[in-house]
């Protein structure tokens, strides 16, 4: 077998212990004298990380952290921006663009009542009383003169 392929469980043996490798792992290590000398160089340093203490921090560590923490929140950040640092500034920032972009789509919105003849590319205004109705059959007449020759034309086919 190659010993790549056996390198995941060379990792199991050495944090299980090599009484719980699979058989052909065993014979692997017998025939392989490179992968017996990984397997006993693993097991040394995990006895060494076993032994080893973490050293006791200085009794001043936490003051000297507090301090330092003290004083970083004393700098004032430099510049026009500075005021974004602050969160109730920079919501209250993000209500006012999104209230004007708002204002900006609305007044860009087309009018319900108007549309847009395709001939004279002239507004004309649907309210739904009887001067602009008028209005709008008188300017359309062609048109419509048109759909009624197409319409009397294919039914007497």
């Amino acid at each position: 077998m190659k010993c790549e392929n056996l390198r995941e469980e060379l990792m199991e043996a050495v944090v299980n212990g090599p009484e719980t490798a699979s058989p052909e792992l065993r014979e692997h290590l017998r025939n392989c004298a490179a992968c017996a000398e990984e397997l006993s160089a693993f097991q040394r340093t995990m006895a060494l990380l076993d032994e080893w203490q973490a050293p006791e921090p200085s009794p001043y560590f936490g003051p000297r952290v507090r301090a330092r923490v003290r004083e970083l929140a004393s700098l004032q950040p430099a510049g026009w921006l500075a005021w974004l640092r602050r969160p109730i500034v920079a919501a209250a920032a993000m209500v006012l663009i999104g209230i004007g972009v708002s204002v900006l789509e609305v007044g860009n919105m087309p009018d319900r009542n108007t549309v847009a003849t395709k001939d004279s590319g002239i507004r004309v205004n649907n309210a739904g009383n009887g001067v602009s109705d008028l209005q709008y059959l008188d300017k359309n007449a062609e048109l419509f003169a048109e759909f009624d020759a197409l319409d009397g034309s294919s039914s007497t086919e």
